[in-house]
This record gives C-alpha cells, structure tokens and sequence, in this order.
C-alpha cells in the first residue's frame, strides 16, 4: 500500500495537479447545490459508502470489499435518481449563467420596497399571487409563455396584474431585477409524491415549489385562502411571518 502511494507521487505531474482541482471544483459546486436540499443526507450516505469500500480495500477484507464493490456499480443509477434535479438545475446553470446579475440585484433593490408593499397590500385582502424573481438562471422559456409586460416593476403594477378576475391574475409575473418581464406564466409543477406529507397541494405552492426545483429562482406566494406569504428557494417552501421578513430574505438569497 505505501510503495503504490509512494510511486504514485513519484509520477505525480502538473496535469494530475489540474485532473485533482477540477475533479475538486465539481464536487465542491455540487455540495453548494444540495447542502440545503434533502440531497444533502442522501449525498453524505453515499460517500459513507465509498469510505467504507477504500477501507475494506486497504485491510483486505475481501468480502466486504466484494460487496461494496458490486453496490457500488448500482451508486450512478441512484446519484441521476436521487439528485436529479440538483444535476438539472446545475447543467441549467452551466448553459444560462448571466454576468449581469450585479446589475439586476442593484435594479430589484432599488424597487425592493415595491415588490414588499404588492406583497404587504395582497395579503392583507388575500389577494392570490405568484411572483418568481430570476436569479442567475435565465427564466426566459418561462416568459415566452406568458405575456410580455417589459415594464417597471411598481406596486401598483403588480397588484393590478394579480386583481381578481383580471386576464393575467392566475399566472405568474417573473421579475427579472427591477422589471416586471411578463404576466400570466406557466410554471413547472413537482411531483406530489416526492414533497412529503406536510407539503402544500395548492396549484400556486406546488407551481412555486416546481420553479425553485427546476432553476434558481426566488418564488413568491400570496395565498387566496389565508392571505399568507410563503417563499420557495431551491425547491423549499418556506412561511414567511410579513412581507418585511420576506423583502430581507429575497435579498439576502440573491445577492449570494
């Protein structure tokens, strides 16, 4: 065992110092995706497991070793399996991520107070409304199925977009900085059965909780029925206690 490791550090080269640091970079990245998702336990099991294989490999319990071995070959099948919408939104990530995103936060702090007093004015009169504010994915395939708005985002904005029986008021208005992008959107919806049994059922929850699954967005919910206000980031629904606790919680998401 220490001739291998001393003969492997003797052929070490700079193209096996570059191999490790990417190999390190992408583990790195996917941690940050799944540490605050229920991947993360699921994540930490499987590296038990390939813990537990290099042990038995270096005391040469062989049929430890065999068995680990042959569970193992099964772990790629249950890494697309378990983390499948980690892996989605980080390709998604990879092909859509924007250098402007300094730019929009400036542009949704500036107009922070509106969206906080929308949100305050809806809940108050229980007022349905679904808001998803673009991150560093592009929420652009979801806006060409609305309606194009390309306007400032104000309070009034929103709250005339969201009145009931308003055209646009079922759908989702997606924000990306301070502008109102479109109205009316249609939003992934996740499977029921993976959000436990405590999860909400409502279209506007599951379709807020389907976004955050499939990108990075921040997602805003007004229910109709209680006037609460909830937030879902990375596929988490979370109560918001005001509209002032979910102003400070938007930006402090965004501007990780």
């Amino acid at each position: 065992m220490l001739n291998d490791v001393f003969n492997a550090l003797h052929r070490f080269n700079l193209v096996d110092f570059l191999d490790i640091l990417v190999v390190a970079f992408l583990i790195y990245v996917f941690i940050l995706l799944i540490k605050s998702t229920r991947a993360y336990p699921m994540a930490l099991g499987i590296g038990f497991v390939g813990l537990l294989l290099l042990v038995t490999r270096w005391a040469r319990l062989n049929v430890s070793n065999w068995v680990l071995q042959n569970l193992a070959s099964y772990l790629i099948i249950a890494i697309i399996v378990l983390f499948q919408g980690e892996i989605r939104r980080f390709l998604t990530g990879l092909g859509s991520r924007s250098f402007r995103k300094p730019l929009t936060i400036r542009s949704l702090q500036d107009k922070a107070e509106d969206l906080r007093m929308a949100v305050d004015y809806m809940a108050q009169r229980k007022i349905g409304a679904l808001i998803a504010v673009e991150n560093e994915i592009s929420l652009a395939n979801y806006a060409d199925r609305g309606v194009k708005i390309e306007a400032v985002l104000s309070k009034d904005l929103l709250v005339s977009l969201f009145f009931p029986h308003s055209p646009l008021h079922d759908g989702a208005v997606l924000l990306r900085g301070g502008t109102v992008v479109a109205a009316g959107c249609l939003l992934p919806l996740p499977a029921v059965h993976n959000l436990g049994a405590d999860a909400q059922t409502r279209t506007r929850h599951l379709a807020a909780i389907g976004l955050s699954q499939e990108t990075d967005a921040a997602v805003v919910v007004v229910s109709e029925e209680s006037g609460s206000i909830s937030l879902a980031l990375r596929g988490v629904l979370q109560s918001m206690p005001d509209a002032d606790v979910l102003k400070d919680k938007l930006l402090e998401y965004l501007q990780r």
